[in-house]
């Protein structure tokens, strides 16, 4: 197969090509998987067609065999890989525009051996983060739900035991009876409340108002300023190696980075280094006085540049951020989970003390 001469424009901002025809995008495991595959085809010997056709052959869902179908039918009129990925409507652009660089610079197996490690790494920055959103989220829910219950069907039941014994429930324990009934009563309204706010914080986050709005809040927190920082990073790290070892520059390799980058506060540290480059500044220096790597990985790319093995460098980097997130996310889980278990608890026993210390009160003066 012939190498390409033109390269389309890139996007300024990384789109999915497939948004448009309403095509379902293919997760980070099926990419990394497919471009796995190409990687190993490629570094075989074999054409990228020939492989395509093989893949197409072997596959055992449907909706992979139509995939891989219009891509062979693409590559059989147009003759090159990135525009028929682009027509099967189901690949991102940032890995379009790599590909079309590997065709462009006969390096298409590197490129493909580089983004499958790219996006098993965004799988990997994917579920980390989901884990250190929604375990939490899963033990609060588990907290309020046996808090209630034990408002709704274990007070009323003490308050009938105070009542046989002839007394009445007075201050907290009181209250607490008081918010059970009114719990008890209005439940279905309640229930329906909290299915239209979860409905609107649903809806809410799939738009990109409500997601910009999201990260907004949560950049408040410092904690969430760094870990953000570090996913930028990793994810800045792992595309310069992918366009470094593709033969790019690092100012084009800059350019497709940034599609990946969807922080705001990243995106500033980068138009800052845009403008250095463009000066004729040095490109390590310039990462560490963006503060865009620490001063460790600052000094790796200096080496790297230096030995001219940049590009194996930035993938070093990208697994060092990787394991720094991993390790981070996985503490404060640890941190996080025996903590809410103390709090629920201590919820637990304040609220059957306070009806155990006055029952047992009386029970003694019988």
């Amino acid at each position: 197969m012939a190498d390409s001469n033109t390269t389309t424009a890139a996007p300024k901002k990384e789109q999915r090509s497939g948004a448009k025809s309403g095509a379902r995008m293919l997760s980070n495991t099926e990419l990394s998987a497919f471009c796995g595959q190409m990687a190993l085809v490629l570094h075989s010997g074999i054409s990228a067609y020939e492989g395509i056709t093989i893949m197409r052959d072997d596959a055992g869902d449907d909706e992979d065999r139509a995939i891989l179908t219009k891509i062979t039918e693409g590559m059989e009129r147009i003759g090159y890989v990135a525009p028929a990925l682009k027509e099967a409507g189901v690949f991102p652009d940032y890995m379009i525009s790599m590909v079309e660089i590997g065709e462009r610079t006969g390096t298409l197996d590197d490129v493909m051996q580089s983004l499958e490690e790219h996006y098993a790494r965004e799988e990997a920055i994917r579920k980390s983060t989901q884990n250190a959103v929604f375990y939490p989220l899963i033990l609060s829910g588990m907290m309020i739900a046996v808090i209630i219950v034990l408002l709704v069907k274990v007070m009323p039941v003490f308050n009938d035991v105070f009542k046989g014994l002839g007394a009445e429930m007075t201050g907290f324990p009181a209250l607490l009876v008081r918010v059970g009934e009114v719990l008890r009563q209005y439940s279905l309204i309640f229930i329906l409340i909290l299915f239209v706010i979860i409905l609107l914080i649903f809806v809410f986050y799939r738009t990109d108002k409500g997601r910009e709005a999201a990260r907004r809040f949560m950049r408040r927190f410092p904690g969430v300023r760094k870990s953000n920082h570090d996913v930028a990073a990793c994810r800045f790290a792992g595309a310069m190696s992918m366009t470094l070892s593709a033969g790019l520059t690092p100012e084009e390799g800059l350019e497709l980075a940034e599609k990946l980058n969807d922080d705001p506060d990243f995106s500033q540290l980068l138009g800052g280094l845009k403008r250095d480059l463009e000066e004729g500044k040095n490109f390590s220096e310039s990462l560490y006085n963006r503060r865009i790597f620490s001063g460790i990985y600052a000094r790796m790319v200096s080496i790297g540049q230096k030995t001219g093995s940049m590009d194996q460098v930035m993938g070093q980097i990208a697994d060092m951020y990787q394991d720094d997130i991993d390790t981070r996310l996985s503490n404060r889980l640890a941190t996080l989970e025996p903590l809410l278990v103390i709090i629920m608890s201590a919820a637990i026993g304040a609220i059957l003390l306070t009806v155990m210390f006055p029952l047992l009160g009386i029970m003694s003066s019988i």
